[in-house]
């Protein structure tokens, strides 16, 4: 395996991938398996509701011929027989009575009630000429059958059958009426219902006009009852939303696979479901000898896979490994060892090759430093010497354009000369050079002397600056060096402050016992997008305030240094202004 080289090894790790992906296609056969069930079971369901709404509609016109042939035997050719006469014809009628248990009425031509098979408090005498469905046999003279209405005396719903009762001549003479009682007859039979609700499936009878239950409601020994409000039984929303078929969830929350069909003369949908699991089942048994299988040969990949790619990757970790100390202590020349395969003996090289450009590069910086020392810092601090002399007057009067032309060189001048601090601070940070001296100090004058230093810098910008501390209040730190991070962190404060603003600096205890000193201002803070690089080294934000000047981007940088150095360290929030903070180890308090 030592000899494979890198790009042979990759090779056979995608090799054993490819033979993962023909794992995971046969997968997803096995999900197009299901989905061939769930067809197949969808179109038994479509089947199932179609027969059984065809049998409905069988027995309906079954009902409506014999009702249309009784109704051709009440009349003697001219004029409706007696009651009598009618009544003993249609108890002679067996079959009629039987299927319509809920009763059969005979109606003149006016369409008002004149003879009922058994009495209901009010039926005779009352006239249904107002139901379209009468009006329509009335008017078609062709037997009619009604949509589910609510009966006027029963209050039940119900559905009629209408038969015109005509003379010889065509003239009307009356109607034959039968009803079935929905909330008494069921239009389905018990060995029809047992067998399409058998193993689990779900089926109803919905009147969609009506929103009832005819069958399948949640409690069928109450009958019909109303249908839930939509999103109480996302079964029957489907059912009602048009879509004949596809899947939704029980009232029971688990997953169907549902279809409908639609008895148009009664505005009925018939809809059958069955749990999404007679789908997967059949699937499921089929690939239960090959998921272990599967899982086996995964088992195996895996740890091939494996071997091969630590054998792969181990040669680049020790590489990693090495680069990590050579940035932890870039003064040491270490250097790779080219060995390996080919591939990680040329990047270990090419890497030497880059580190001795590194060190060149390094060796060029630390030159161009002292060059900064000597040929830019001696005579910048004679030159900011001479401009301070003439500002004091030492040479006589000026005219007031050169007075303000020298007071304009010599602001430059120092920030010139504080970019330049700032070059050689960063430097010897860097290279490790940068010593402080670590004691016990008192907050107070350390913070007292930060807000006199800055206060010209803070009338400047009309910014009220103020410190707050006890005492008592002692911390191990470096003062030079804490004054240098106060000192950054205040005339940040005050060029990002609006005008008439406050800048407080403050003392509070921080994490695990440590002593917190915080910059606060009351500006708009630093941008989100910028907090994660605020203290990298030449990171500036784009703030957009005119107040602000151009700088090296350092400044930030070089304070967490030095306090990393102090064993601190800092950080920033925003809470109705801005807040840099440095936290250094407490000193304890004086009594």
């Amino acid at each position: 395996m030592r000899s494979l080289s890198l790009g042979t090894r990759l090779a056979l790790i995608i090799l054993l991938g490819t033979l993962g992906t023909v794992g995971s296609v046969l997968f997803v056969a096995y999900g197009a398996l299901v989905e061939d069930f769930e067809d197949i079971l969808t179109k038994q369901q479509l089947s199932e509701t179609r027969r059984i709404t065809n049998e409905v509609n069988e027995r309906l016109q079954l009902q409506l011929d014999l009702l249309a042939e009784s109704a051709s035997m009440l009349s003697d050719g001219n004029a409706l027989r007696g009651l009598g006469e009618i009544a003993n014809q249609l108890e002679r009628q067996k079959l009629l009575n039987n299927l319509f248990p809920d009763g059969v009425l005979v109606f003149d031509a006016n369409a008002t009630a004149i003879f009922e098979n058994f009495y209901v408090s009010r039926r005779v005498g009352t006239n249904y000429a107002d139901r379209p469905h009468f009006q329509k046999a009335i008017r078609s003279r062709e037997p009619v059958i009604s949509r589910p209405i609510i009966g006027r005396t029963t209050g039940l719903p119900l559905i009629s059958f209408i038969a015109p009762i005509e003379s010889d001549d065509g003239d009307l003479l009356g109607l034959l009426g039968g009803t079935v009682n929905l909330g008494k007859t069921s239009i389905l039979p018990k060995e029809t219902l047992s067998e399409i609700t058998s193993d689990g499936a779900t089926f109803y009878v919905i009147d969609s006009e009506n929103f009832l239950f005819i069958e399948g409601g949640p409690a069928p020994e109450n009958g019909i009852t109303p249908l839930p409000s939509p999103g109480h039984n996302r079964l029957i929303d489907a059912a009602l939303s048009g879509i004949t078929s596809g899947h939704a969830i029980g009232p029971e929350g688990h997953k169907l696979i549902y279809a409908t069909s639609h008895l148009q003369r009664l505005g009925w949908q018939f809809v059958r479901a069955v749990p999404f699991e007679w789908a997967t089942a059949p699937a499921d048994e089929s690939f239960g000898h090959f998921v272990w299988l599967s899982l086996g040969i995964a088992l195996l990949i895996a740890l091939v896979s494996y071997v091969l790619s630590r054998s792969t990757t181990n040669p680049l970790d020790r590489m990693t490994r090495k680069i990590r100390n050579m940035i932890r202590s870039p003064s040491e020349a270490a250097r790779l060892v080219p060995s390996g395969p080919n591939e990680v003996r040329n990047l270990a090289i090419a890497f030497n090759q880059l580190m001795d450009e590194r060190d060149a590069i390094s060796t060029m910086k630390d030159q161009f430093v002292s060059n900064v020392s000597h040929e830019l810092r001696t005579p910048l601090t004679s030159i900011n010497g001479a401009l301070r002399l003439i500002e004091s007057g030492a040479t006589g009067e000026l005219p007031a354009r050169a007075r303000a032309m020298n007071s304009l060189a010599l602001r430059n001048g120092h920030r010139l000369q504080l970019l330049i601090s700032d070059l050689l601070d960063f430097s010897k940070l860097s290279a490790g050079r940068m010593s402080v001296t670590l004691a016990p100090e008192s907050l107070q004058p350390i913070l007292e002397s930060t807000v006199f230093d800055n206060q010209t810098m803070a009338d400047e910008y009309k910014v009220v600056l103020t410190a707050h501390c006890s005492l008592r209040q002692k911390v191990i730190t470096d003062p030079h060096r804490l004054r240098q991070i106060l000192d950054n962190f205040v005339s940040n404060a005050i060029k990002f402050s609006p005008a008439n603003g406050k800048v407080r600096v403050f003392v509070e205890t921080g994490s695990s016992g440590s002593t917190r000193i915080v910059v606060q201002d009351n500006g708009d803070g630093v941008p989100e997008s910028f907090v994660e690089r605020l203290f990298d080294r030449f990171s500036q934000a784009d703030a957009g305030n005119t107040k602000t000047t151009a700088g090296t981007g350092l400044g930030l940088a070089i304070c967490r240094e030095l306090a990393a150095l102090m064993n601190g360290r800092l950080g920033y929030y925003y809470d109705q202004g801005a807040h840099f903070w440095v936290e250094l180890p407490a000193a304890g308090n004086e009594a």
